[in-house]
């Protein structure tokens, strides 16, 4: 049987016994490979980590994300290539695009690997983003801060992560020491005008390579330390909030011609109005309850866009919270992994545990989350306090 079969329109149909290749060897690659597995997809990683979370689990290229030998050997063993974080060397994926078939194209990763862009991008479909400006010098710092006012976010036009490469400036005595400190990353700078919102949420939208697209239930999401803790679905915010972030969701998807998955954070006002906070263009910690709480992960979901089939139902089957687990909740979260938990079956609560097989369990480290299934998010809320293990 023919494995791929090409459309009028130039998109690809990959059938299940085809073989995906992902830039990226990480925890995110890892469940894609778990996923689509499952469906009967081979999958060939490429991660400079030798025994990488995803070449656990698949074949591995072990090699350098610019090597472009190594690229191209990726290349030559796939039949559709992704990514799965969105650091990856656009050049590298623009010389992919020449070898094989990536249905995501170059343009995005160019896009959202630098957040004066993203936010440009964001703005031309139609949708709210805080209000930024340029920094291109203390001068010009000075005259932002003076504008928007205190507090207000400098942050690295590129790089970034886990609240990394950002500074919350709360008097304009700290913006000497902000732009200094930032600059380094010899890279453009981006003030925002702090936004005082009540919750941040996240949808995960879908759009596969013919153009349909789905959005999964936001999630409500909780960080400690600037670190995703909780994601709790269904967010706490009305019906009507829901909608709109949804629909934002589609309409950013559809704007940036996405193929796979992309995840939106936002901001949610007092009054409900939202912004979009950033972006980015694979699966998301955020998605991560869509393993067992919906009809369709967002793993599986992304799979099925790049290869082109139809895309699955977005249902949720049960209220979830996820969270994520650090380096210092491994043990003692499987001290209770092996114990069992009697009173959870009791209630109804069903903790389902994923951890990515990475080798040292680092302070602050993600290694894995657990999905804990329950009638109600706060019977969820309430066992994640009494294991105890994330007061560690």
């Amino acid at each position: 049987m023919t494995r791929a079969t090409t459309g009028s329109d130039g998109a690809k149909t990959i059938l299940p016994g085809g073989t995906i290749g992902i830039l990226g060897g990480g925890q995110l690659g890892r469940m894609l490979a778990n996923a689509g597995s499952a469906m009967g997809y081979r999958f060939v990683a490429l991660d400079p980590t030798p025994d990488s979370p995803m070449g656990q689990v698949s074949r591995q290229i072990v090699a350098a994300y610019d090597d472009m030998d190594a690229a191209l050997a990726l290349a030559e063993a796939s039949d559709v290539i992704t990514y799965e974080f969105e650091n990856v060397d656009a050049d590298v994926a623009a010389k992919l695009m020449e070898r094989s078939y990536v249905p995501q194209g170059s343009e995005l990763l160019y896009t959202t690997q630098h957040r004066l862009r993203e936010k440009r991008a964001i703005e031309a479909a139609g949708v709210r983003v805080a209000p930024y400006r340029e920094i291109a010098s203390e001068d010009t710092l000075r005259d932002a801060v003076a504008a928007f006012g205190t507090p207000c976010v400098l942050k690295t036009a590129t790089g970034g992560y886990d609240g990394k490469g950002q500074w919350v400036i709360r008097s304009e005595d700290e913006i000497p020491e902000a732009y200094e400190t930032l600059s380094r990353a010899g890279t453009q700078l981006v003030l925002e005008q702090f936004i005082r919102f009540k919750q941040e949420i996240s949808v995960i939208a879908a759009r596969s390579s013919k153009g349909e697209i789905k959005a999964f239930p936001p999630a409500e999401n909780i960080h400690v330390d600037n670190i995703l803790h909780l994601s709790i679905v269904p967010a706490r915010v009305g019906e009507d909030v829901i909608a709109e972030a949804e629909r934002l969701a589609v309409r950013i998807a559809e704007g940036l011609n996405v193929v796979g998955l992309i995840a939106v954070e936002l901001f949610v006002t007092e009054d409900g109005g939202l912004y979009v906070n950033e972006l980015a263009p694979r699966p998301h910690n955020s998605g991560h309850y869509t393993m067992e709480a919906c009809r369709t992960s967002q793993f599986e979901q992304h799979v099925r866009a790049i290869c082109g089939l139809p895309l699955g139902d977005t249902s949720l089957m049960s209220s979830v919270v996820m969270v994520n687990v650090l380096g210092q909740h491994v043990e003692p979260l499987l001290e209770r992994l092996a114990e069992g938990d009697d009173a959870a079956t009791h209630a109804g609560i069903a903790p389902k545990v994923h951890l990515y097989g990475k080798k040292d369990a680092v302070f602050k480290r993600k290694m894995g989350h657990v999905n804990v299934l329950a009638p109600n998010v706060e019977a969820a809320l309430q066992w994640i306090e009494e294991t105890t293990i994330w007061k560690v």
